[in-house]
């Protein structure tokens, strides 16, 4: 391919940056928009995020010549790269692994790197590339080092349920828990925090906040990851959270687009139907994306769900350009990067092969192709498409334009980003413990019989966090369980109960086994009082007790607030962020 000049590539910045650039037939994707709010966006005031647009960078150059330059530099081969954010195997850079060997030919993460010119990589405990703080510092460090174009170095750092670093980082509550404090300050805050610490060991891009609104208490995948069932108070914790990030100087992700709030089904595992009608999904599923647009979110992840009212076909929203193309670009006027949700799920594989999935992807508007299961199949997929004409050349560099923009925009192109050096300064500092434990603190809701604490006498504690929890009350005893609780378990529980005055039954998304503890628990003719630790929803299933606070969390942070409000050192004033009728 004959590589466009300086110039003509500039005009193509220049076009994106009006939003009014054409494409042609072949691309894939109709003329796009700026971010600017499009008719009935959100109205949540707030100040303009200070790294949500370009800024010029430390050499002086415009980040519309930056990404020029660097876009007129690069082969075909590598662009198809920037196309790509996959797992890389193992803890160092430069250390073989097995799986690298198996998926990428190579056996380090930096020789694949090298290899693929992939646009970014996303880091997992599983895949071996987290261990301790200065580890995952040299980590990204000798990853970006070997990357030709610098690295958008990604992680699922939601807090709360999906933590992927850890005790590494300050244990933040989750989306729910913040909904409960309905202080988009505290949103704001958390993502800060956590935007800080990622930047500090070399992480540059989070995929967070989730912006779905969790209607259906059945959900088995979403939960206590939402801010809550409420369109405008979502709104608002979404446009704060994505400010938070940008505050910190990373960049962020809103999922799952159009929303995956109402499904049944895990797209993990199968493919969900949302039978939503435009209408509803403009009242109930579009807000938060539309202020996160208005905020300029840098990334809207696609979900792997069939909305039949928005688009016939059948296709997963991955896969569909009246979804990706024609609402979130043309209708919420969105032209930063669109990622897929990850491409190992099942809910994306069902109908389509893992190589026709990635092409037909960037057909329906991606730019951002995560985790393909089979990374060579699926690169040389797109890789082939482009050379026969399928994907247009001038819709390949639209895409890359946009990463290499997204880049610039966070101080990763031009390598202004500070060397992560992991240090105790900048992660897990106080000041950030500090908030998380108050945001904790207030989101902690009184369900039922709040006037019936503090609890008196000897308490004891039981469930699956019945030994953590036991320890933050002074003279506690535990009867620990596991997330389902075996029928000895529950009898060792019952017999300890004979000996307290008030049974504290810790639960966290609450199945049978969970629910038959509560229940023997109330038989005992103890106060049972329960602490739930997951979305609340469980308390409407649950039977037996006799009054319930809500923590959404059973991180640290979530149970020393947990344990104030038993104890009477504070009073419980968080407030449910879903609708919910207890016993």
């Amino acid at each position: 391919m004959a590589v466009p000049s300086p110039a003509a590539v500039l005009v193509l910045v220049a076009t994106m940056t009006a939003g009014c650039a054409a494409t042609s037939a072949t691309s894939g994707e109709a003329p796009s928009r700026t971010n600017a709010a499009p008719s009935g966006a959100a109205t949540t005031s707030a100040p303009a995020s200070a790294g949500a647009s370009p800024a010029a960078s430390p050499s002086g150059a415009s980040p519309g010549a930056e990404v020029a330059a660097r876009l007129a530099k690069m082969s075909l081969e590598e662009k198809v790269g920037q196309l790509f954010m996959p797992v890389l195997y193992g803890p160092r850079a430069e250390g073989a692994h097995g799986e690298n060997q198996a998926r990428f030919g190579v056996g380090s993460p930096a020789a694949a790197v090298r290899k693929y010119h992939p646009g970014g990589v996303i880091l997992f405990p599983w895949a071996g590339n987290v261990g301790d703080a200065r580890q995952l510092a040299a980590l990204t460090r000798g990853l970006q080092k070997a990357a030709k174009v610098p690295l958008l170095i990604g992680v699922d750092q939601e807090n709360g349920v999906v933590s992927r670093l850890g005790s590494i980082v300050t244990d933040v509550p989750g989306s729910m828990a913040i909904g409960a404090t309905r202080d988009p300050d505290a949103a704001r805050s958390a993502a800060r925090v956590t935007g800080e610490e990622l930047r500090a060991l070399g992480i540059n891009l989070d995929f967070a906040p989730v912006a779905d609104v969790n209607v259906n208490p059945a959900n088995p995948v979403i939960g206590a990851r939402s801010f809550g069932s409420d369109p405008k108070r979502v709104s608002a914790m979404v446009g704060a959270a994505v400010e938070g990030f940008h505050d910190a100087g990373v960049g962020s992700a809103a999922k799952h687009f159009p929303g995956h709030g109402d499904t049944r089904v895990d797209s993990h595992s199968g493919l969900p139907v949302i039978q939503h009608t435009r209408s509803q999904w403009q009242r109930l599923d579009a807000p938060p994306f539309k202020e996160a647009v208005r905020r300029g979110v840098d990334i809207v992840m696609s979900a792997h769900v069939v909305m039949p009212k928005l688009d016939p076909s059948g296709d997963p929203a991955t896969l569909s350009k009246p979804i990706l193309t024609g609402l979130l670009r043309d209708e919420l006027g969105f032209d930063g990067v669109v990622s897929t949700d990850a491409l190992d799920m099942q809910g994306v594989r069902e109908k389509y092969g893992d190589a026709e999935v990635a092409v037909r992807a960037v057909l329906a508007g991606v730019d951002l192709l995560l985790m393909p299961p089979n990374f060579r199949k699926a690169y040389d997929a797109v890789l082939g498409a482009v050379k026969s004409g399928r994907i247009s050349r001038e819709r390949l560099d639209r895409s890359v334009t946009r990463l290499l923009t997204l880049k610039a925009a966070r101080g990763i192109l031009d390598g202004s980003q500070t060397d992560p050096g992991g240090d105790d300064q900048a992660v897990r500092s106080k000041a950030h413990r500090t908030t998380a434990q108050r945001i904790a603190d207030r989101s902690v809701t009184p369900v039922k019989g709040a006037k019936s604490l503090p609890v008196k006498g000897h308490v004891l504690v039981t469930g699956p966090a019945g030994r953590r929890l036991a320890g933050m009350l002074d003279g506690a005893s535990a009867a620990p369980t596991g997330d389902t609780p075996t029928s000895s378990q529950i009898a060792s529980a019952r017999s300890a109960a004979a000996r307290a005055d008030t049974v504290v039954v810790t639960t966290r998304d609450a199945g049978p086994a969970q629910a038959n503890l509560v229940s023997a628990m109330g038989g005992t003719g103890k106060k049972v009082v329960v602490v739930s630790m997951g979305a609340p929803y469980e308390l409407a299933r649950l039977r037996g007790y006799d009054a319930a606070l809500a923590v959404y969390s059973d991180g640290d942070a979530s149970l020393r607030a947990a344990a104030k409000a038993l104890t009477g050192a504070l009073t419980p004033k968080g407030t449910l962020p879903v609708a919910l009728r207890v016993p």
